[in-house]
């Protein structure tokens, strides 16, 4: 059984910064892409960001230049360090990964989602 377990969310003025991360657990034999989406009230689900297991990484354009993923692979754990949040940055973040478990295919999981708040 594999889990995705997020933490580092919270409440940030406008201007500040938080740190999420996102630890794998489980029957894993191989991690691929590991990333974020993000999801505003009333609105659908969003790609934020995305790192390959070589590091190669991918943005939504909104988020270029104050959103930074990591990850660390002996770890199994993917972070998001966000900087320069604003208001519009409120939203619950889910990370996601591409898990082979031993003997099966990839497969995609999504973590439970971690709430973000910013605001004065």
């Amino acid at each position: 059984q594999v889990q995705l377990v997020e933490s580092g969310g919270g409440s940030v003025l406008p201007g500040g910064s938080l740190r999420l991360a996102c630890a794998a657990s489980g029957s894993i034999f191989s991690v691929n892409d590991m990333g974020w989406y993000r999801q505003a009230p009333g609105k659908e689900r969003e790609f934020v960001a995305e790192i390959a297991r070589r590091g190669f990484i991918s943005y939504a354009d909104f988020v270029k230049g104050r959103f930074t993923p990591s990850r660390d692979n002996a770890k199994n754990t993917v972070y998001l360090q966000m900087d320069s949040l604003g208001p519009e940055d409120t939203a619950v973040y889910y990370c996601t990964a591409a898990i082979k478990e031993l003997g099966g295919p990839f497969k995609n999981y999504w973590g439970q989602g971690t709430q973000v708040i910013v605001s004065t």
